[in-house]
């Protein structure tokens, strides 16, 4: 059950009301509009799909601090006069305990200062505005909470607010292309299993000397990955007949196998495929840190070869779905009058969302040879966020003698975040519910579409657990046999 609006929430609110005639101020200053509003009863939520608004970042007035303080202080309030999203992560239940341990007990209360505390919490994985708020847009008081979060980080990094830590975590493939140096990546690897090393880690950079971190590869995918492109292209009446791969960080660097797999996947089926040409970072830890500069210059490097797929009819795929969001969602809001950047958000796609089309057009193979048992399955916040449905599940589904135990929350990794020494317990705590829930069936395998998450995941679960650790893309690898 919901408590109902406090008197400051009230008094906040009451501005937006359909009864007022004041015009109603947009998240993003200097972009004031007059909204029509409704002549009878006030509603207390939308029911109308969430309409997200581009990010006007290139408009002096979204650097403005003490507008973006007014508009902190507004959406705080209505927040606390709701608190509907306090399960989802940290950044809700810190909000609150600053409400409620204030002398005031309402927003009018909260030290400005403390805003900060909110916005550290909150790792923009998108539920609370696409799962959970009742007031986004087209609602009249048009929330967007993790969009209001991302513009108070890149503020506070537009100041120099970021630590080095924070700027080097985020620089994946710089980061990557050092630490897969042959003999370096050796070293980088034994170091981080390396107890003294990790403390080290821990107390100079603020690395958590517990996080379970990915290893660097020996082999960069994109260096000895062998896309097929001789078979016949076969369209269907949902999706283009041949595919181009956007490799990411992650896969390139850390686990190459999960894009071989999905090479060999779309060989079995016949469906030709290469890498896209060029490729840098998607730009999401940039984004995620604040760094809107950086995301644009990474996006200069990205879409001129993406809109060039695009527009040759290739259905580009990217295996992580961070980076498959970056170019869906966030690139086309901070940029939605470039024609290049929408028309490559038109040709992205998650891998099993392309597959579960094809085998809708009737061109997927299901001559599956093993099956997978108990696999208990974790969809990943960027994936939901998508809204494609459950479209890994469905093709695990399509396997004999395969049982699907989906889990759909939070594992609370996000990126970098989980990996800070002063946000891994809350991660651990955040995950908990899913640890638990993923253990549930006893699985033979632990899956989730973002393979960080299911790190965190299988370091959640401890010891306890017979499980291996397989990315949905390899589990369908395995069933095919190939």
């Amino acid at each position: 059950s919901r408590r109902p609006l406090t008197p400051s929430a009230a008094n906040s609110l009451r501005q937006f009301s359909p009864f007022s005639k004041t015009p109603l101020l947009l998240l993003m200053p200097g972009a004031a509009a007059t909204i029509e509003r409704p002549t009878m009863t006030a509603r207390e939520g939308s029911l109308e799909a969430p309409k997200r608004h581009p990010l006007d970042w290139k408009n002096p007035g979204f650097w403005d601090e003490a507008a973006l303080n007014h508009e902190l202080h507004r959406v705080f309030d209505i927040c606390h006069g709701c608190r509907r999203c306090v399960s989802l992560c940290t950044a809700f239940p810190t909000l609150f305990d600053l409400v409620d341990n204030s002398p005031t007990l309402e927003m009018d209360g909260v030290k400005t200062e403390d805003y900060a505390q909110v916005v550290d919490q909150c790792y923009l994985c998108d539920l609370c505005f696409m799962t959970k708020c009742p007031y986004v847009p087209p609602h009249e008081w048009n929330l967007d909470f993790p969009h209001l979060m991302l513009r108070a980080k890149a503020v506070k990094y537009k100041k120099g607010g970021a630590k080095f830590r924070d700027k080097m975590l985020s620089s994946t493939d710089t980061l990557g292309k050092l630490a897969t140096i042959p003999v370096v990546v050796q070293t980088v690897n034994a170091l981080n299993k390396t107890p003294a090393a990790r403390a080290v880690m821990d107390s100079v950079l603020g690395i958590h000397k517990e996080r379970w971190l990915p290893e660097y590869t020996t082999q960069k995918f994109r260096g000895h990955a062998a896309p097929q492109a001789g078979f016949p292209i076969k369209n269907g009446e949902r999706t283009p007949g041949k595919v181009a791969l956007y490799a990411t960080c992650y896969i390139n660097y850390n686990e190459p196998g999960i894009g071989h797999d999905l090479l060999k996947i779309l060989a079995h089926n016949e469906i030709p495929a290469r890498l896209v040409e060029q490729e840098a970072c998607c730009g999401m830890p940039k984004l995620e840190l604040g760094d809107l500069d950086a995301v644009e210059q990474l996006k200069n490097v990205n879409i001129p070869k993406l809109a060039k797929l695009a527009r040759e009819g290739y259905a580009i795929l990217s295996a992580v779905p961070s980076c498959t969001l970056m170019f869906k969602q966030e690139l086309p809001l901070m940029f939605p009058s470039d024609a290049d950047v929408q028309a490559v958000a038109e040709a992205m796609w998650d891998p099993f969302e392309y597959l579960i089309a094809r085998h809708k057009d009737n061109l997927l193979k299901t001559d599956f040879k093993h099956a997978l048992g108990k696999v208990s399955y974790h969809i990943a916040c960027h994936l939901r966020v998508q809204n494609i449905g459950q479209k890994t599940r469905e093709m695990l589904q399509l396997v004999p003698q395969t049982t699907v135990n989906t889990v759909e929350r939070c594992s609370g990794h996000d990126g970098t975040w989980g990996v800070k020494t002063e946000f891994f317990d809350n991660a651990m705590k955040i995950g908990k519910p899913v640890f638990k829930a993923m253990a549930n069936n006893e699985p033979d395998y632990v899956s989730s579409d973002c393979a960080i998450a299911g790190r965190h995941i299988m370091q959640g679960m401890g010891a306890a657990t017979k499980a291996q650790k397989q990315h949905p893309i390899s589990l369908i690898r395995i069933a095919y046999g190939i």
